[in-house]
Parts: structure tokens; C-alpha cells; sequence
């Protein structure tokens, strides 16, 4: 593998939160504001995310950058920029998966942030779709490259099984409304991709899970290979597509996902696979359970929290702020939800927050760290993943 050249990091200041203590008292009863202690936090795991300034600012580089967010003590740090972007430029629609001690970039959409016509107008052009695949080292704080996706893709379902990356369906062209069947499997070890058998059905904006030793392509902007027109309401949407590794064959599933509209993220936990919300409202207001025997999915007791939803209403006094980005980590038997919201004013500025629910019988419901700001505002690029953490 390459190594390649890390470029400066941005720089932006964490201010303490600036809005009124009663923002949290808005959360519901079974919540509790939490700081991190061995007790509730998850010390041996790190949460990370790629996020990219949402305005072109002066003499500041807003390439995608990657975050890590620590448990323990409710911080986050940037660690390193993605290499071999232009500056300015952004990678968007990628996937970003860990293995051991390394982070996988894979694939993506290629875009460039402009000024318009009009102050304040921010113009998103885009590129082309990358098929290069990126390996960020936590331990050695180094970037290498890897053997690039077969079909370069955007959009697309990623999951990690038995040490390997599996990737299905996205968008391979810019030109083109409709997605791809093909699917493929990469070996950390021998660095290479394998091509796997196509789906029955094309598909983007799907979600990829493992559950129960298989790999789950969820949901999406989906229709069959013969279809000419999906039509207004096209129940492949609703459908997965499953891969079991030992045959090495996909089956068709109807109705695993319920909705027209494609998931924003499917989870698994303990056997159990947890959605939040779908790619038009990433919080419905609670989180959902799948109930494999029934094909339904459930809604989770007690994990109702107002404080999510957007916008959101502090209280008659203060301005509404408005909710930027959610994406959510699974560690152990908890959820954590990854919020940003755009802090009202003159001034533009971005409050973090972070709210935990645990799964487990006797969890204990919601807990609620002490939320932070950041002087500018930020967009996530794509969901975050989860590693233990490099002594």
C-alpha cells in the first residue's frame, strides 16, 4: 500500500454552550444529564466521523476532516484530513467502516464548494465518483492507499463481516438516476477486491448491515433490473436484498423496511438490528426495533426524546434551533446519537450534543451529556463507525 501525505488540520475553537441551562431541563423525565464517568461511559471504544465546513471560509481549507469523539470525557478532537482532496473540495455518499486499529474510506462523490451569485449562497458542483479506497492507521497516525472498488460508487450499502468489507448497489455515474445491482468484497489482508454475484434488484441510498452472519442490503431508491418505470410508490424500496456468504447467493426479502423512503441508519446490537429514522427525517421521535418473526419493526419502550427532533423549542424566549446532522454509534448494549444543531444569532455557530439509550432490559433509559459549541458550523459527510480504543 501507498502511504500518502496527511494536510494541515482546521482549526476551530470549542466555546461552552452559550444557551440557557433550561435546554436540558426540556428533555423527557426517564433522561438524566450525565458527565462521562467509568460508571456510564464506554471508555474503550472511540466514536468517529467525517465532517466538512458547510460554507467556504477564508484562508481555511473545508475538506473533509475526521473527528473522534471520546466517551470518557464528552470531547471531541479532530485527528487528521482525508488526503488527496483539492482543496476545498469534498468527498460526500462514501462509506467509512474500522477494522483492528484502522478506518476504511471507500468510494464516494466528488464535489466542490463554490460561492454563488447571491452572498451566502453556497453552490455544490459536482465531479466524479471516486472508486479509490483509503486506510487511516489510528495507532501510527498514517494514511495509506488501498486497492480501489472495481466500480467506483457512491450511496451505496457497506458492512463489515468476518474482517472483510462488503459493499452493494449505490450510484456509479453522476448522469445517471438509477442505481446498481453489482456488489463486492474486499480482503484486508490480500488487499483486493472480489466481485460478488449482482442483486436482483438496483438500489442506492440503501443501508448495509450484518445480522445473523449475513449481509443485509436494506431499503433505498430500489426497482428491478427490468423495470422501466418505477412508478410513483415501488415496493422494492420497502424490500433487502440478503447475501449468505456460504452459498454465495442473494435472497430477495419484501417489506423488511416498511417505508418508501430509505433508512438513514440500521444498526445491530446484541442479535437485534435499531433504526432511528429515515434519509428525509433522521429522528422520528423514537428509536425502532426489528422483529425478524413478524417482518415488522417495533417501537422501543421508553425511547421517546423530544430533544432530538427538529427543529427544536427551547422555550418561548429563545429562537428555534435548527438540527444539522444525527448519526448514531452502537457500543455495547447503547445507542449513542451524535447530534448538531445551528445555534441562533448573529453570529454563525454549531451546538454538539450527545444523548445515549441502552438496549438492555434494565438499562436505565436515556442519559444526556453536557452539550458543546463550536464557533462555525459543520456538515457530516457520512455515518460514523466505532473503534476500540489504540493504547
Amino acid at each position: 500500500m501507498a502511504h500518502l501525505t496527511i494536510p494541515p488540520l482546521p482549526k476551530f475553537s470549542t466555546i461552552p454552550p452559550s444557551s440557557p441551562t433550561h435546554i436540558m431541563d426540556s428533555i423527557s423525565s426517564s433522561t438524566s444529564v450525565s458527565r462521562p464517568t467509568r460508571e456510564n461511559s464506554s471508555n474503550d471504544y472511540r466514536i468517529y466521523a467525517s465532517f466538512c465546513a458547510r460554507d467556504p471560509m477564508p484562508n481555511i481549507n473545508i475538506s473533509n476532516w475526521i473527528e473522534c469523539y471520546n466517551p470518557s470525557n464528552n470531547s471531541w478532537d479532530i485527528v487528521t484530513m482525508i488526503p488527496g482532496l483539492i482543496e476545498n473540495h469534498i468527498l460526500k455518499g462514501f462509506a467509512m467502516v474500522s477494522i483492528g486499529d484502522s478506518i476504511y474510506v471507500i468510494g464516494g462523490r466528488l464535489c466542490h464548494k463554490v460561492v454563488g451569485r447571491d452572498p451566502g449562497d453556497i453552490v455544490e458542483v459536482d465531479l466524479e465518483v471516486l472508486p479509490s479506497v483509503l486506510r487511516y492507521n489510528v495507532r501510527t497516525d498514517s494514511w495509506s492507499k488501498c486497492a480501489p472498488l472495481a466500480i467506483p460508487r457512491f450511496d451505496f450499502a457497506c458492512t463489515v463481516c468476518d474482517n472483510r468489507i462488503y459493499v452493494a448497489g449505490g450510484q456509479s455515474t453522476l448522469a445517471s438516476a438509477r442505481g446498481i445491482s453489482s456488489a463486492e468484497v474486499y480482503d484486508t489482508v490480500l488487499d483486493e477486491w472480489r466481485p460478488l454475484p449482482n442483486m436482483s434488484t438496483l438500489r442506492y441510498k440503501c443501508v448495509g448491515v450484518t445480522w445473523r452472519g449475513k449481509i443485509h442490503v436494506v431499503g433505498g431508491f430500489a426497482e428491478r433490473g427490468d423495470s422501466d418505470s418505477p412508478g410513483p410508490y415501488n415496493t422494492q424500496r420497502s424490500s433487502a436484498e440478503v447475501y449468505d456468504t456460504r452459498r454465495n447467493a442473494w435472497d430477495f426479502m419484501a417489506r423488511m423496511w416498511e417505508l418508501d423512503v430509505p433508512p438513514n441508519q440500521i444498526v445491530a446490537i446484541g442479535g437485534r438490528l435499531f433504526s432511528s429514522g429515515d434519509c428525509l427525517n433522521a429522528w422520528k421521535g423514537y428509536i425502532e426495533l426489528y422483529d425478524g418473526k413478524l417482518n415488522m419493526w417495533d417501537m422501543v419502550d421508553g425511547s421517546h426524546l423530544h430533544t432530538l427532533s427538529t427543529p427544536i423549542s427551547t422555550s418561548d424566549n429563545w429562537p428555534t434551533m435548527q438540527r444539522l446532522y444525527l448519526t448514531m454509534a452502537p457500543i455495547g448494549t447503547r445507542l449513542y446519537f451524535l447530534a448538531g444543531y445551528r445555534t441562533p444569532g448573529e453570529i454563525s455557530r454549531l451546538r454538539s450534543e450527545v444523548h445515549v439509550f441502552d438496549t438492555s432490559a434494565n438499562g436505565g433509559g436515556w442519559r444526556s451529556f453536557e452539550p458543546l459549541e463550536e464557533e462555525r458550523e459543520k456538515e457530516l459527510c457520512c455515518h460514523c463507525c466505532v473503534l476500540g480504543q489504540v493504547l
